[in-house]
């Protein structure tokens, strides 16, 4: 199983954006060998190569819940996820800088995204849509000539959890000592759009790493919470959607790259 790098959230609306890169040594190594990052492109953002492996996926929606499921009383709301491939995540949320990139290369629409005056460079890129996160990897794509993509929600859980099976990827405590750490941010800073459409609760199927694509999907996933949230949805397993067209300061996105 992939083991934690370390996520990073940031609780107190100050450091909303900063972009921390120091991992604790708890958290910097793989099980199955060194951790392996590259970068296609001197713009392009960097890679974390991320194993194969399985999981448990969800979280149950109270105590008296996961109560009721182990004495056999309910079935869980959890599901078993086998991703059989491995496959890439950018270290960090998109930032400003490589997006301008995207703007500078012809592509994503030549949209500029305002930055509510935090910065830009190597802050997360935010007021970015579903749609416009679209855009970037398909120019990222076309760039490098490698596939880019979204991540699913069952591929990002999965990232995030690191090898835990608890509430964090350190433990089931909330932490600012954990969380100002960084494959980074993954605990907060800003939501990040997923590929699936949403559906509520999890759904069962697929249970092999794609992404959920079924019904209308007139709204699409997010996952890991923002600056502003509480430590409940900061979460590996917190879900959220949006409608694909809305742009927020506290949304961004980060991507994956098929190996």
């Amino acid at each position: 199983m992939w083991k934690a790098w370390a996520l990073a959230a940031v609780f107190v609306a100050g450091a909303a954006m900063t972009i921390l890169t120091v991992a604790p040594p708890a958290f910097i190594e793989a099980p199955r060998g060194p951790l392996q990052v590259f970068r296609d492109c001197d713009d392009c953002p960097e890679m974390v190569r991320i194993e194969p492996g399985d999981y448990r996926m969800g979280a149950e929606p109270r105590r008296i819940a996961e109560v009721m499921v182990a004495l056999g009383l309910r079935e869980s709301e959890k599901k078993n996820v086998t991703i059989g491939y491995a496959f890439a995540a950018s270290r960090r949320e998109i930032t400003f800088a490589q997006w301008e990139a995207c703007v500078a290369g012809g592509g994503c629409g030549a949209y500029l995204p305002p930055d509510e005056g935090w910065g830009r460079g190597d802050h997360p890129v935010i007021h970015v849509s579903w749609h416009d996160a679209q855009a970037y990897v398909a120019w990222l794509s076309q760039r490098t000539g490698h596939t880019y993509r979204l991540l699913s929600e069952a591929e990002w859980e999965y990232a995030a959890r690191g090898g835990s099976q608890a509430d964090y990827a350190w433990g089931n405590q909330p932490s600012q000592e954990q969380a100002n750490y960084g494959l980074y941010d993954t605990s907060g800073n800003v939501y990040e759009w997923v590929e699936d459409c949403h559906a509520d609760p999890l759904p069962r199927e697929p249970a092999d790493g794609a992404p959920y694509l079924a019904g209308a999907c007139e709204m699409r996933m997010m996952r890991g919470g923002a600056w502003y949230s509480n430590p409940e949805r900061v979460r590996s397993t917190y879900r959220a959607h949006n409608r694909p067209d809305r742009r927020d300061y506290v949304i961004g996105f980060r991507v994956a790259r098929v190996l």
